[in-house]
């Protein structure tokens, strides 16, 4: 009798199961190599970037307002994307304001998962005025628009991307918190959280080591989307003046820079780093759409 193939863990079959899911759609897989791309974009901006666009002895005020495919001064370098009002080329400004945006956004979105998660579990496992008290927080927060919120905050903090992302961190939290409330609620009466609490064990352990698990499907969607919501509230606040530092490379900032120069023709100044803003947006939106429906608790994976 032949040997039984070995059994596969149900974790890798999941696992499989997703990623079969997830690359049968071409629009998110086309959304997933965008933001890959413009990630590695952003690491390499260093070292593949024609200007230091932050240094201001490489730059020449002769080259300013440049229009895409002209060369500078010296005629030793083309501005494909063309330069801004202080001669920055355009295209190695975006290169350095991606950086600024993604960092800006995942770090805000990280740290608010874990807040809010951290918020959620607890309220639903203990409930009670615990539960009442985290809701009523959260319902006060959402109530308020997420950009109304964030202006306040910098009006009080100031200017800086640790401000920005502080700030960010505050707006968003409360998403992820009524998202683990909701999926915490239902996981915390089976049987397995039951068999956990008669073994004796710590209720911090109980959340995050059996709880927390089965919530994070609905988070990583709520994730996704988030960090497009940061990276494009990142922009507005910058664009308002109240973000990052002129002195700060950051899509919304040349977007802001070059606003001011549209009237007199001069539209690549802030046209390219829109459109890199639009992209990445439109990337991870796509990516995220696609998470939600593989991710639907109706669905089975």
């Amino acid at each position: 009798m032949p040997d039984a193939a070995p059994a596969v863990p149900r974790h890798e079959s999941l696992l499989r199961v997703f990623v079969a899911q997830f690359l049968s759609s071409k629009v998110a897989v086309l959304g997933l190599v965008m933001l890959i791309a413009f990630i590695l974009l952003a690491i390499l901006a260093p070292w593949i970037s024609p200007q230091n666009p932050y240094d201001i002895g490489s730059l020449d005020i002769m080259d300013s307002k440049m229009p895409p495919g002209a060369k500078n001064f010296d005629g030793t370098l083309t501005y494909w994307l063309g330069t801004d009002g202080q001669a920055r080329d355009v295209l190695s400004a975006i290169l350095y304001g991606l950086r600024t945006s993604l960092f800006v956004g995942f770090v805000s979105v990280i740290v608010a998962f874990l807040i809010g998660a951290a918020a959620g579990l607890i309220a639903a496992y203990f409930g009670g005025r615990i539960d009442a008290l985290l809701m009523r927080i959260v319902d006060i927060q959402l109530s308020f628009p997420s950009i109304l919120l964030a202006l306040i905050l910098l009006a009080v903090l100031g200017k800086g991307v640790d401000k920005v992302i502080y700030a960010l961190i505050a707006v968003q939290w409360a998403y992820f918190a009524r998202a683990a409330r909701g999926a915490a609620i239902v996981e915390r009466n089976k049987e397995y959280v039951e068999a956990a609490r008669c073994m004796s064990l710590s209720w911090h352990r109980i959340l995050w080591r059996h709880v927390f698990p089965n919530c994070i499907p609905p988070l990583m969607v709520i994730a996704t989307i988030d960090l497009a919501h940061a990276i494009a509230l990142e922009a507005t606040l910058s664009f308002l003046g109240v973000g990052v530092p002129v002195t700060e490379p950051s899509l919304g900032m040349l977007i802001s820079n070059g606003f001011e120069f549209m009237l007199s023709g001069n539209y690549w100044i802030s046209f390219f780093p829109g459109i890199a803003l639009a992209l990445i947006v439109i990337a991870i939106n796509l990516v995220g759409d696609h998470l939600r429906d593989i991710l639907n608790p109706r669905n089975e994976i």
